[in-house]
């Protein structure tokens, strides 16, 4: 029985394709292992959303050979793509494997150590599996039947992007939209269910999209799909990815709102909240129209959870621009916010960009947004104080020295109880009585489960 290790990086995407691809090795016969030494097969899903992000999948590739010099060596996924020819003069990478060629992993192992043993010997050069993604028009399905997790699982329903914002890469790593068949995700999340799964996140690269690639005749949308996993039995939540701000319209949150398994927990990618800024980015919606859909979801939902993202210091960012995007932030009023400071990507319209900025000022900014995002998300948890809730729990976790199992609400606020075996996978119903570290609501002792 051979060893394998995975590792993985980057989105929610990968890591469904990671447990994927894991699943895949447990079913043909390979005995999973933590990535440490002593492992046969070492396996990195590779991100290329950032440079950090290529020099840390450049790193875990290098580090899998100098723990197992021996050891077959796949590098898989985005920083695949982006790379191109470059990875293949990275002497710690045996094979590597493209997106849309994940599935052939097992083939793609089986036939390199079959050609080793009759060679006697390992090849010069890597094994290369990597096709032209902008030509695909063909989803990869891939199937998970459990997750890392016992109660929460994230199924992937989307792959690829046709946006082209000009600061992202994701595009020329991922592809064009490809969408799942609505039959194939209602029975990965029906077999789920079956087996205790409570709540389902749906992600994709640009979850929005979903459904567009389809024929005329098999046209549907993300909202057709949501209503359709909505029916399953034993499923408890549905709880969204991303969203583009023009998905919601008062119809889409009107019916997201009669559904009382849908989670209030809305991610609105924002990135900037200075319309000339926007432009630049090609992102196709002002701040206006990106506040109208935070109203819209407030009029649906009481205290619904929005969250983003936020670039900083992007090409020509003007102190003027920056404050005018803080003010927005304000305004808007955000449960979180992810902040990420611009990083140049070679390939992008924004990497030839005039009025690139300093790491310093991208660093100040970045540093005032995140007092920010804690002030914001202090005042929202903060809301739920003495308020009825629900949390599903999911694991024990020890804080000030005591016992407890902790989950989530639906809006994704932290909850705890005190610790009892035989909860964990149930509902927690109770109000919140106090703050645990200021991060973790704690349900009072009236609490029912």
């Amino acid at each position: 029985m051979r060893k394998a290790a995975l590792h993985n990086l980057g989105c929610k995407v990968n890591s469904y394709e990671t447990e994927a691809m894991q699943q895949m090795l447990e079913a043909a016969g390979y005995e999973i292992v933590p990535f440490a030494p002593g492992a046969d097969v070492y396996i990195i899903n590779t991100c290329s959303v950032t440079n950090i992000a290529d020099r840390k999948s450049r790193q875990m590739l290098h580090k899998a050979k100098k723990m197992n010099p021996s050891a077959v060596v796949v590098a898989a996924g985005c920083y695949v793509q982006a790379a191109g020819e470059k990875i293949a003069k990275d002497e710690a990478v045996d094979i590597v494997i493209g997106n849309n060629k994940k599935t052939d992993l097992i083939e793609i192992l089986e036939n390199h150590f079959r050609e080793n043993e009759i060679c006697q010997e390992t090849p010069e050069m890597e094994e290369s599996y990597i096709i032209d993604i902008a030509q695909t028009h063909d989803y990869e399905d891939m199937h998970i039947e459990k997750t890392a997790g016992h109660t929460r699982a994230f199924i992937k329903v989307q792959d690829g992007c046709n946006q082209f914002c000009s600061y992202c890469i994701i595009p020329y790593t991922r592809g064009r939209v490809r969408s799942r068949s609505m039959q194939s995700v209602e029975k990965e999340v029906r077999a789920l269910a079956e087996r205790g799964y409570k709540e389902i996140v749906l992600t994709g690269i640009h979850l929005s999209s979903y459904g567009v690639d389809f024929p005329e005749e098999e046209r549907t949308t993300l909202l057709e799909l949501i209503v359709r996993l909505h029916e399953i039995e034993g499923l408890e939540r549905i709880r969204l990815g991303s969203l583009e701000p023009r998905i919601v319209t008062r119809e889409f949150a009107g019916a997201l709102a009669g559904m009382n398994k849908i989670c209030p927990h809305f991610h609105l990618s924002l990135q900037s909240g200075c319309d000339e800024t926007l432009k630049r980015m090609n992102r196709r919606y002002t701040t206006e129209e990106y506040l109208e859909g935070c109203r819209i979801l407030r009029e649906a939902f009481d205290r619904p959870a929005i969250t983003t993202d936020v670039i900083v210091g992007f090409p020509g960012e003007t102190e003027e621009e920056f404050r005018t995007t803080e003010a927005f932030l304000r305004k808007a009023g955000f449960y979180e916010m992810h902040v990420f400071k611009y990083s140049r990507r070679k390939g992008t319209k924004a990497d030839r960009m005039e009025g690139q900025l300093t790491e310093a000022v991208k660093a100040e900014r970045s540093d005032r947004l995140l007092k920010l995002e804690k002030e914001m998300s202090k005042s929202y948890r903060e809301s739920f104080l003495d308020k009825n809730v629900e949390i599903l729990l999911e694991e024990k976790a020890e804080i000030d020295g005591k016992p407890y199992l902790t989950g989530y609400t639906k809006e994704y606020v932290k909850g705890a109880v005190p610790y009892e075996e035989g909860r964990k996978g149930g509902f927690a119903n109770g109000k919140g009585a106090a703050m645990l570290n200021d991060e973790i609501m704690l349900l009072s002792e009236e609490s029912e489960f």
